[in-house]
């Protein structure tokens, strides 16, 4: 067998119910199943057999992934914008509700190399169905909240299902295309990362106004359920899966001390961002979590050249195409995200602009992002990964450069480019940097790559926040200033934020200068089109 798909095994005997349609009818014991267990799975088996058969059976898979991601993450924005309700209500402050994001950024990166490797292991397919099940929880917890501790709890739980179904998604992906275009599939699933949010703002906000902010969760709790039936009717199984006495051993072999040790290093590293601005960047709290991330950054360093399982094969940390895209990666989303949390401000007390005006300008940024990622993927297949990564990274050094040269006398035309610049870099650099990374690893290792890919957004996107955000307030207090002062003096102090954030997402111009294009034939195959 030869593909995408050579390195896979079958992993379930001949004549099980599993893999043989003639053995639907009967359960594990041989016993004659319901009539309407029946139905269910001939409707399972007859689906499945017309997409595997199919020759866009990629994008069967592809749709049935994007359906669970787009049920995810549209309340991410517009939950946001109902902090301040929520916090009335649950007798609360907003930024104790802050933690309502910051905590599924925590356990996402706690969770997301363990789960990445349990995907490779025990199949990608499994690990996304158990993610959108416990999603459906966290939900449904969410919505009955009593208070904000238990609000708190529900957030932090989420992030769990999201380190699931985000490291087994990318590897899903990568499974069902073919290396060449790969990159064209990454951009849809792009789009949907930034199309969710923006679609979220534009039909929650109408539920949240109509029925209060409890509604937009029971809404996703009915959206997640029927992406999870159509995800396990649709996606083809045993993706990825070892034979289970495989499995067992490899998963009792993996180098644990050394995984875990990665997991708590970024926990650390993103806990101790989170909490600088308000203990101090030199407090004794900070700098604790700041020593505990360098030393267990050390022992998964000595476990990955050491271990004789350890969580990523070592020779991958030579090769270009692995470490360029996760240091281009890192540095696109610090200067993203750390431009998406200080615009508002920008705008507002810099400009004096009203939040519904910041609202209706700041939408430019995702929306560009949304539309261009999957015309970029078309479009590297024929320019290639690394100019497109190139480009995109140029575009966003640029945008957070016109961020840093608004004068008083700006107009919002130029505010409007520079959003605009900022959603077309990371829609142009995201697919191309996805795609060149998942080639140069093998298939059953797809799972452990896709987390190594986000947590480095994951980290990019805390630091971004944070770091930019600390300095344009330790400016504010330099100055002396409140935002009483709105106006040319507390402009200024925007300047240097956005400058170092164009500095940064310089280094992922540079880093992208290091991608290697994937070879690819002059027509695509016939099956991935």
């Amino acid at each position: 067998m030869s593909g995408p798909h050579a390195d896979r095994e079958d992993p379930d005997g001949l004549l099980s119910a599993q893999t043989d349609p003639a053995g639907v009818a009967f359960n594990p014991l041989g016993v004659e199943a319901s009539s309407d267990l029946n139905w269910i799975l001939l409707l399972r088996e007859r689906v499945q057999t017309r997409a595997s058969t199919s020759s866009r059976h990629s994008w069967w898979v592809l749709w049935a992934l994007l359906a669970g991601l787009l049920a995810l993450n549209f309340t991410f924005t517009v939950f946001i914008v109902a902090l301040p309700t929520v916090a009335g209500q649950l007798h609360t402050s907003v930024n104790v509700l802050t933690w309502t994001m910051i905590g599924p950024l925590l356990a996402y990166g706690l969770a997301a190399p363990i789960l990445g490797k349990v995907g490779d292991l025990w199949g990608h397919r499994r690990l996304y169905l158990a993610g959108l099940a416990s999603a459906i929880g966290t939900a449904a917890l969410t919505a009955l909240a009593a208070n904000a501790g238990w609000l708190l709890a529900a957030r932090t739980l989420d992030g769990l299902q999201g380190a699931a179904t985000g490291t087994a998604s990318g590897a899903l992906i990568s499974l069902a295309f073919s290396p060449e275009t790969r990159v064209k599939a990454m951009g849809w699933w792009s789009l949907v990362g930034a199309g969710g949010p923006v679609i979220g703002v534009s039909l929650g906000s109408p539920i949240i106004a109509a029925f209060g902010w409890r509604a937009l969760f029971w809404v996703q709790l009915v959206l997640i359920a029927l992406s999870l039936v159509v995800v396990w009717i649709v996606l083809p199984r045993g993706e990825g899966v070892r034979e289970s006495d495989g499995a067992r051993e490899a998963f009792r072999s993996m180098d644990w001390l050394g995984s875990w040790a990665l997991s708590a290093s970024v926990l650390c590293v993103m806990l101790a961002l989170s909490l600088a601005p308000t203990r101090g960047w030199t407090s004794g709290w900070i700098l604790a979590l700041g020593a505990g991330g360098v030393v267990l950054v050390v022992v998964f360093i000595y476990r990955l050249n050491h271990a004789a399982h350890p969580l990523i094969p070592p020779h991958y940390f030579r090769r270009r195409n692995f470490v360029m895209p996760m240091v281009m990666r890192g540095a696109a989303t610090f200067a993203y995200f750390g431009g998406f949390f200080l615009f508002p401000l920008l705008m507002e007390r810099g400009y004096g602009y009203s939040i519904a005006r910041v609202g209706a300008i700041a939408v430019a940024r995702p929306i560009v992002f949304a539309v261009s990622s999957p015309i970029a993927g078309y479009v590297a297949m024929r320019i290639g990964e690394r100019v497109s990564a190139i480009a995109g990274a140029s575009f966003l050094a640029a945008s957070m450069g016109i961020f840093a040269l608004l004068t008083p006398s700006s107009g919002a035309l130029e505010v409007v480019i520079a959003l605009a610049l900022s959603g077309l870099g990371m829609g142009v650099a995201m697919p191309s940097s996805s795609s060149v990374m998942a080639n140069e690893v093998r298939a059953s290792e797809f799972g452990v790559m896709s987390a190594a890919q986000m947590l480095s957004v994951q980290v990019g996107e805390v630091a971004g926040i944070e770091i930019l955000e600390t300095i344009q307030q330790s400016l504010v207090r330099r100055g002396h200033l409140t935002d009483a002062a709105a106006g040319p003096a507390l402009l200024a102090t925007f300047r240097t934020p956005f400058s170092v954030g164009a500095v940064v997402a310089g280094a992922g111009v540079v880093a992208a200068l290091f991608l290697r294009d994937v070879p690819r034939p002059t027509r695509p195959r016939q099956r991935d089109r």
